[in-house]
């Protein structure tokens, strides 16, 4: 249910065959699905808008957003407590660090159940929305 829902909020135009190619480390992704940064300021609208869902479950440092969720990690210092390879990772599939997680494979759309036939085989997120919001994410220091 969670991924449906995500899904219908960002609608991303990439099919399976326009997915970036890339490498598991451990427990990061090190190389960037762009080959170059995102924008963090891009990232940070992306993070704060509703229809994005981050702020559902997760908390962080913006003010101008009320009723921010309580289920998920905060986001303040996100950018200290993990590195760009290990945010992008939590993006793009956060299930293979945590099998028992609610949160959805923003990037991955091999091996998922309970998508809609509207968007099997499709991203949540694109590449270039992935590359933003790690952008962002690793500016939140504490």
């Amino acid at each position: 249910m969670w991924l449906v829902a995500a899904t219908f909020a960002l609608p991303c135009a990439a099919g399976a065959q326009g997915l970036r190619a890339y490498a598991v480390v451990g427990d990061a992704i090190p190389e960037s699905l762009m080959g170059m940064p995102g924008d963090a300021t891009r990232g940070r609208a992306l993070v704060v808008d509703r229809t994005s869902t981050c702020i559902l479950c997760h908390s962080g440092p913006f003010p101008e957003q009320k009723f921010q969720g309580d289920l998920a990690p905060g986001l303040a210092g996100a950018g200290s407590r993990w590195s760009e390879g290990q945010l992008r990772l939590r993006l793009v599939d956060a299930s293979s660090l945590n099998p028992a997680t609610i949160m959805p494979s923003y990037y991955r759309v091999e091996g998922l159940v309970r998508v809609g036939p509207a968007w099997r085989d499709k991203p949540i997120l694109s590449a270039e929305q992935i590359e933003d919001i790690v952008a962002y994410l690793v500016t939140l220091r504490e």
